[in-house]
């Protein structure tokens, strides 16, 4: 089944949060405790068990110091090229 522009969009937000968690180098434990949110959730999140949140998405932008709306910005470029 083809996925939807939305679904691309989410699933190049997870990949996209993945890498910057790895450039900052915090492990999953790590981020969760900046983000406020559980180590499991993220894991989840970022193998695809889990669909994150709005709410779950911006706190760990925030605790990746980024700003939400530019990544989803970057994301939307990147779902369209696929």
């Amino acid at each position: 089944m083809k996925k939807t522009r939305e679904e691309k969009i989410i699933n190049e937000l997870v990949r996209y949060l993945k890498i910057l968690r790895l450039r900052s180098d915090l492990s999953h434990n790590k981020l969760s405790l900046k983000a406020g949110i559980t180590r499991p959730a993220i894991s989840q999140i970022e193998s695809g068990k889990r669909m994150p949140t709005l709410l779950v998405c911006l706190k760990i932008a925030r605790a990746l110091g980024k700003n939400l709306g530019d990544i989803i910005a970057v994301c939307e470029q990147e779902a369209d090229k696929k």
